[in-house]
């Protein structure tokens, strides 16, 4: 027999190494493609999707810078209204500290330095000076103008345009809404001091009195209450501040899902603002740049919370608003009769000239 030439068998073998090279590149593309596509069409990868088409990164920073300001004003004068009653008594004015502390991690001195606010400055604070005054006109203006953009910023996730309304009357109403968010800070101050008391006497009534315990059982005391807050300010915030009639079941599974990532962000904030204070180049303003780069963050889950609710209700085909509704089906309708697309026309003579009569005719 016939030897077989080194230079076909060579290029035999090379075929079949590519062509198990494209098989297995196919087996495993079969294989991976329906994993990618179950991830592409999931809920929280469409959420983000939605949050970045509606831009909301830029949504987010705009809401931070104004939110930066709209905080220091209203602390400012909440402790000038409140400060006679804070001031004389220390249990909840220890509490209220703690739980700005919290809330805003960096934005309270903890006596190292680290806080962009002194307490003691916050305690004797008075409504009825130059100060007072030119901080009382700045939270109007700020908190204002965030509750006006946080509203758009909402509505715009949910492709509803700007609301009617009485310019007057929405002022108004976004004034009460901060008024109950700061009066919600200092109830969940108190029900924090309260859960924390009760849980210590609890603890040493059953003969526990581990103070590692008890700190432990007033840590989660108080992060469940930071949770509630956060919970109500997000409701508030889609149901009430944006207008949107949002079902229970949509809104209730959003805020649970936002009130854990802001809680996450609550317990992650000090190592944040440490890593904006680390870098030399920024120690001279690293507590602002940390608390600009801290609202940012908390604007951007709110705001990818209501990406996730807006996702969960275009899901189930809910109609958020019926004017709006109806008046983008009235457009869709004149489009189609514009382009002679109507069910009256589908028995009429074809041709340009005979498109374009009808088109004079419905003008008529």
């Amino acid at each position: 027999m016939r030897a077989e030439p080194d230079e076909t068998r060579t290029d035999r073998d090379g075929s079949d190494s590519s062509e198990n090279s494209d098989s297995e590149q196919t087996g495993i593309k079969a294989k991976v493609m329906p994993i990618v596509s179950k991830v592409q069409s999931s809920r929280a990868v469409r959420s983000l999707q939605r949050f970045t088409a509606t831009s909301g990164p830029i949504l987010a920073s705009g809401l931070a810078y104004q939110l930066l300001f709209a905080a220091f004003a209203g602390i400012w004068v909440g402790f000038a209204i409140f400060g006679s009653i804070v001031s004389g008594n220390i249990g909840l004015r220890a509490s209220i500290i703690t739980t700005l502390d919290q809330t805003i991690p960096g934005l309270i001195d903890d006596g190292n330095g680290g806080g962009a606010i002194d307490p003691q400055i916050l305690l004797d604070a008075r409504i009825l000076g130059l100060a007072g005054v030119i901080a009382l006109v700045g939270l109007l203006v700020t908190a204002l103008g965030f509750l006006n953009s946080a509203r758009s910023a909402t509505r715009q996730l949910f492709d509803l345009p700007p609301a009617p309304e009485n310019f007057v009357l929405a002022r108004l109403r976004d004034l009460g809404l901060a008024v109950g968010f700061g009066v919600l800070i200092v109830v969940s101050a108190v029900l924090s001091v309260v859960g924390t008391q009760a849980t210590e006497f609890l603890l040493e009534l059953i003969g526990i009195d581990d103070s590692t315990l008890a700190r432990v059982a007033g840590r989660i005391v108080t992060l469940a209450v930071m949770f509630a807050l956060d919970a109500v300010a997000l409701a508030a915030l889609f149901r009430i501040l944006s207008e949107v009639r949002i079902p229970w079941r949509h809104l209730r599974q959003g805020v649970v899902i936002g009130a854990v990532g802001l809680g996450l962000l609550k317990v992650g904030g000090s190592l944040l603002l440490g890593g904006a204070s680390s870098n030399p180049l920024l120690a001279s303003f690293a507590v602002i740049l940390g608390l600009l780069i801290w609202f940012n963050f908390v604007c951007q889950v709110i705001l990818i919370t209501g990406a996730w609710i807006a996702t969960s209700v275009k899901d189930e085909g809910v109609i958020l608003d019926d004017a709006v509704f109806e008046a983008r089906l009235e457009a869709a309708r004149a489009l189609v009769r514009e382009h002679g697309m109507g069910d009256s026309d589908e028995d009429a003579p074809r041709g340009f000239f005979a498109r374009l009569k009808r088109r004079f005719a419905r003008r008529a």
